[in-house]
């Protein structure tokens, strides 16, 4: 690993990332920093928990010029707490050298979102929505941007902002340097490479759908009615210092919330129909550990940094395995081992048989596995299971 003190940075920039105990480059940063530095380009195609953030963030605050007040660095984001995280962690990497980064999105004034840009912005950080009825209204001068950023650009496509994208592209129709980063590579971002990018640098680190090494998948086979006490006593079993338990809907995560938070404590949930006021507040106290335990939805399974998190509990398993892949990598963060655990019924079989693919991992079974003429179906060798603290061969039975 390079340390940061080996790139040619701004001194103001590395006293920053000093105090922030930034010593050593992760491999996304060792390899992207110099290309963006050059002004090149770029597709950086990472896992989750890479550091993809301060590899963006920290050469863009060495190249912003602080003595005029423009907006110079364009980040588009997909969520409003990606957006939030982004620009708190660029303000910090750009604090001594006087780089101001802000995030606009919808669900809080545009009215004062329009007076701190007017008070001057360097990096600007912004959800597809917001950033263009800014630009329809007006409201937002992009003439001086040097460099567009797309972060977690497959999961800005899968949300359906393939054509905004490419009209806050079409708009910056001076010469500037544009930024991807991604984990995986979708055709419509190879369509966007081609047409809107010039000969950019491609770097990958790792494979698309592989999950990091020091994450632990294990799953839980239980019956469908008896999910919910399952998930009570493998939390009780396993005392997570802190977990995330993902639920597909709002409805079921404020129902699972209510079950835990009868039988142990510090639990909160999140989902995107909160204010965004609350949702602030609850990934700020989970952030900062007076949360150990939160429900939430998909709305927190990308980008978002939360590096205590020891476990995730997959509750009901989605039908994407991407979406598992970016639920698990909510813990492992930094190369720290992580564990993720997901409760799976007969109705999830077959799903599991396309996640251990996507994986490229065996089952690993806590407690009674599937009947044989169930988990047949899955072609990822002997079923394995492990007894011990966490064995559920008992509780609940299967059926």
């Amino acid at each position: 690993m390079s340390s940061f003190n080996e790139f040619p940075l701004d001194t103001l920039i590395l006293k920053s990332l000093s105090k922030m105990n930034y010593q050593l480059a992760s491999a996304i940063q060792a390899k992207t920093i110099p290309v963006i530095l050059e002004k090149r380009d770029l597709i950086a195609l990472a896992h989750t928990g890479s550091g993809k953030t301060a590899a963006c963030a920290i050469p863009i605050c060495h190249l912003v010029d602080t003595t005029t007040p423009h907006v110079q660095a364009l980040i588009i984001v997909p969520t409003r707490e990606l957006a939030l995280q982004y620009a708190t962690e660029t303000q910090k990497i750009g604090m001594d050298k006087g780089v101001k980064a802000f995030a606009i999105f919808g669900g809080e004034s545009a009215t004062m979102q329009q007076s701190k840009l007017k008070h001057g912005v360097h990096v600007l950080v912004a959800t597809p929505g917001r950033l263009i009825d800014f630009i329809y209204s007006r409201d937002i001068d992009l003439t001086h941007v040097k460099t567009l950023v797309l972060d977690e650009a497959d999961e800005m496509l899968s949300m359906g902002f393939y054509e905004d994208l490419l009209f806050v592209m079409q708009c910056l129709n001076h010469d500037h340097q544009t930024l991807l980063f991604s984990a995986t590579m979708p055709q419509q971002i190879r369509e966007i490479a081609k047409n809107q990018m010039k000969n950019p640098f491609e770097i990958a680190i790792t494979d698309e759908h592989r999950t990091p090494s020091q994450i632990d998948h294990q799953f839980l086979y239980c019956r469908h009615d008896q999910r919910g006490e399952a998930l009570i006593h493998l939390m009780k079993e396993l005392q997570p210092k802190q977990s995330i338990i993902f639920c597909h809907s709002r409805i079921e995560v404020d129902k699972v919330c209510r079950a835990l938070q009868k039988e142990i404590d510090a639990v909160d949930f999140l989902h995107a129909g909160l204010s965004q006021d609350v949702r602030t507040m609850v990934t700020s106290k989970f952030r900062n550990s007076r949360i150990k335990h939160l429900v939430a939805t998909d709305v927190v399974s990308r980008g978002l940094d939360f590096s205590g998190v020891t476990h995730v509990i997959i509750y009901h398993l989605g039908d994407d395995p991407d979406v598992y892949v970016h639920r698990s990598g909510r813990t492992g963060r930094y190369d720290k081992a992580g564990n993720v655990v997901t409760l799976v019924t007969d109705r999830e079989l077959s799903t599991l048989q396309q996640v251990l693919k996507t994986i490229k991992r065996e089952a690993m079974w806590i407690g009674t596995p599937p009947p044989e003429r169930a988990y047949r179906k899955i072609p990822s060798g002997p079923a394995k299971h492990r007894s011990g603290p966490g064995n559920y061969r008992n509780k609940p039975k299967a059926p």
